[in-house]
């Protein structure tokens, strides 16, 4: 079994090295809109790449963080320019095909309601919410150069954990190191939020 998810990761590691940058960017730009493409796939194994001296370390960075920037800035304007009642009517109708659900858009929009604009970094560390905490943003008219700029922080400092996971620890243990940093780093994320959101009570009464 380990000898068959080791041959897996080895194509993967193939596929992203044929592909170079552009694979990289492209797969980046996926993950980050509607479609579901775990980045772990393509990350965790260019930092193996990176580890070997196949790739450079800074332009797997830049692709998959412009390319998590483009991604979510698609995710913005369709919500911006579409509206939530366009959205939804859209996501009740193809959602299935792209493993999206209403419930998921709607836990992310209350994230981003109870939360405010700060979930746009946030949400990008948190599994599932990642992909559409964009979506929010765009309905509630969110500066887009703040959008990026919160956006670019959480995709940044995912990109670089998911490159030095494969950069560090190779193929055998890339699967278990992912989860278990997922998992960390999603509790960091919610103490965080936890706090921000005290925070902003605070200063609600002192006002």
């Amino acid at each position: 079994m380990l000898d068959f998810i080791s041959s897996i990761i080895e194509n993967i590691i193939s596929l992203i090295n044929d592909l170079g940058y552009l694979g990289i960017f492209i797969g980046m730009t996926i993950e980050s809109s509607f479609f579901p493409f775990p980045s772990e796939v393509i990350l965790v194994p260019a930092g193996v790449l990176i580890s070997r001296g196949e790739m450079s370390f800074l332009l797997v960075f830049l692709s998959g963080l412009l390319g998590s920037l483009v991604g979510a800035s698609i995710n913005y304007a369709i919500a911006f320019f579409l509206g939530r009642t366009t959205v939804d009517f859209i996501v009740d109708k193809y959602g299935k095909f792209l493993f999206i659900t209403s419930k998921k858009i709607k836990q992310s929009d209350k994230y981003f309601k109870e939360h405010g604009e700060i979930t746009t970094f946030i949400g990008r560390l948190i599994f599932v919410i990642r992909q559409l905490i964009s979506l929010p943003a765009g309905f509630s008219r969110m500066n887009f150069w703040k959008f990026l700029l919160f956006t670019g922080l959480g995709a940044g400092i995912w990109t670089l954990i998911l490159i030095l996971t494969g950069y560090f620890f190779g193929n055998a243990e890339v699967n278990f190191l992912t989860k278990l940093i997922s998992l960390f780093i999603a509790g960091i994320t919610i103490l965080i939020a936890v706090i921000y959101s005290k925070i902003r009570k605070n200063n609600r009464k002192k006002l």
